[in-house]
């Protein structure tokens, strides 16, 4: 992803998803699933808002279906450990809604 906008602790500047954005969302689906209750047709990532801390954590909207949208805060690791996690969901949310850390 992108590191325009990052500021190390603070929370990034919102950038428009990418490819890379949705390859993470589409790595965490189906932990969004499980922790939501919600099966997804739609799982759209539409901006987002980064945060390096030791790792990094993405913070997502992401469509899923007609004007309902969801927030996504997803770790990623450090290159060494690798991997990502599921941090949080928050649903609810609609296109204007900022994306705020949670």
């Amino acid at each position: 992803m992108d590191s325009k906008g990052i500021i190390p602790g603070g929370l990034g500047d919102p950038t428009m998803a990418n490819e890379e954005t949705q390859k993470l969302c589409d790595k965490v689906k189906q932990d969004v699933q499980v922790k939501t209750a919600r099966s997804y047709v739609n799982f759209e990532a539409i901006t987002y808002r980064s945060q390096v801390v030791a790792g990094t954590n993405y913070f997502i909207k992401v469509n899923v279906g007609g004007s309902d949208y969801i927030h996504l805060r997803v770790f990623e690791k450090l290159p060494c450990n690798g991997g990502y996690i599921l941090s949080g969901v928050q649903e609810g949310k609609t296109l204007d809604d900022p994306i705020k850390y949670f």
